[in-house]
């Protein structure tokens, strides 16, 4: 379920489309470079008072679907080995002091 919608736009006018929250000029990746120098959520929602909790929250969201969405699952995968590990239980053949 997409939590950001209506939350984070993107016009291609805009911030050179990237996601921006409800179509000002504050982008996801903005709120993330703030939060990752080491500010605060509440040192955020002060120095922006336009901002809310929940437009912080649907950039998590945001940001979660689509690191969600360029996933790559394996699905019945070959062994990359073309043969079993030695009976010692490593690749090299040698024991394990």
């Amino acid at each position: 379920m997409n939590h950001y919608k209506g939350i984070i736009t993107v016009e291609p006018d805009k911030r050179s489309g990237q996601p921006c929250i409800r179509g000002m000029r504050i982008t996801v990746y903005d709120v993330f470079e703030y939060l990752a120098s080491g500010m605060t959520v509440a040192e955020v929602l002060d120095d922006f008072p336009e901002l809310t909790e929940t437009d912080i929250r649907a950039c998590f969201a945001y940001a979660a679907d689509k690191e969600k969405s360029q996933m790559v699952v394996y699905t019945n995968e070959t062994s990359v080995r073309p043969e079993p590990i030695g009976s010692t239980g490593n690749a090299a053949g040698g024991s394990i002091s």
